[in-house]
């Protein structure tokens, strides 16, 4: 690939958006070059077996197949692709999309070129380093492609719960997986081991165990050499950040209602029960139900909607951004069940409330 250029996908409804990067993006110094062109995620997706891009460039918003779902395709399908999220909608849960499904950097229209050039010299120095180590291009068995993306989502509920025997069963099962799966090879194994690793860096982040994550490193090839070797290397560090993490809460004099309600904040667009908080908070969920109402006249559950609600009437009131979008990003798989707790909130019903804003921004003049 030294001698070749990174092939580079560029993804947006607007043509004027795509001629843009097309202009700022220094390539040929970059040794890259805009292979393809498509005007939504359908057409992205069509267009990577034809192409085989190295990096995309993708907008949020388009019609069809949007930002959105084009980001979870390319997580679930076509993980070793570098992804590079534009979009003209400072949000932080759009941001959130991006960081979830693994895209190198999310960057704000106008393009900054400067910004545009270091994060494509960022998505090479990635690329060149991959070279050197098979295990990020290999692709996932798919069958095994939707359980380790469970996985994952199960590690980061155990760890945010505290729960350490239940993160050990965790790792013992994706061992078991494993095997019925065959991914045994050093490549596949690598690629698992790097993965878990980078979640794992996020969750200590989040949890205030360091501000910023410690980089991925490859496994050394002993524990590659077996399933279990490559399980116990990658889980063992979850184990000593999880101890770290209960020794800190339970060395707290006291319930500090300021680090709930932060917690709360941070984490309200995700599942989040008074059961989870209290043995976060190594309380009982009596007492914390109790002190919390009484600092700030509310229930955790009223106060957790409370800030679903603010969010998602911001983003109803965007006329680009689909209900199920909305629903989604507020913390609610159930689409209906999210229209029944907005109408309870505002009185009024999601597409209510659109259309009654829309009237207002466009009155009649007859």
């Amino acid at each position: 690939m030294n001698k070749e250029h990174y092939r580079v996908l560029l993804v947006d409804d607007e043509p004027w958006n795509r001629d843009i990067l097309r202009s700022l993006g220094e390539w040929e110094t970059l040794g890259m070059t805009v292979a393809g062109e498509a005007e939504d995620g359908e057409e992205a997706i069509r267009l990577i077996e034809q192409h085989q891009p190295h990096i995309i460039i993708t907008d949020m918003r388009m019609p069809g197949i949007d930002g959105v779902e084009l980001l979870q395709t390319l997580s679930g399908q076509f993980p070793h692709i570098k992804v590079v999220v534009v979009s003209g909608y400072d949000d932080f849960n759009y941001a959130k999309h991006a960081i979830r499904h693994r895209a190198t950097d999310y960057l704000l229209k106008p393009v900054n070129p400067d910004e545009l050039n270091a994060v494509l010299a960022k998505c090479k120095r990635e690329l060149e380093k991959a070279e050197s180590g098979p295990e990020f291009w290999e692709p996932y068995p798919a069958a095994f492609s939707g359980e380790f993306a469970l996985f994952q989502q199960q590690v980061r509920l155990r760890f945010n719960d505290l729960n350490v025997q239940g993160l050990r069963e965790l790792f013992q099962q994706l061992e078991h997986r494993l095997e019925i799966n065959l991914i045994h090879r050093p490549q596949q194994l690598g690629r698992i081991a790097y993965e878990l690793q980078t979640l794992m860096g996020e969750l200590c982040v989040s949890n205030g165990l360091c501000d910023q994550p410690s980089a991925a490193v490859l496994p050394p090839s002993v524990s590659l050499a077996s399933i279990s070797s490559a399980v116990d290397w990658v889980s063992a560090p979850y184990y000593q950040a999880l101890e770290q993490l209960i020794a800190q809460r339970k060395f707290k004099n006291k319930l500090n209602l300021d680090e709930v309600k932060h917690h709360i904040e941070h984490h309200c667009m995700e599942l989040i029960t008074l059961e989870q908080l209290a043995q976060i908070f190594f309380v009982s969920k009596e007492y914390l139900s109790k002190m919390f109402k009484k600092e700030y006249g509310l229930t955790v559950t009223d106060y957790v909607v409370q800030l679903r609600m603010t969010r998602a009437r911001e983003w109803v009131l965007d006329e680009q951004i689909p209900f199920k979008h909305i629903a989604e990003m507020a913390g609610y798989e159930d689409v209906s069940y999210f229209y029944r707790v907005f109408k309870k909130h505002f009185g009024i019903s999601p597409g209510e409330m659109r259309k009654g804003e829309a009237g207002l921004q466009n009155p009649r003049l007859d």
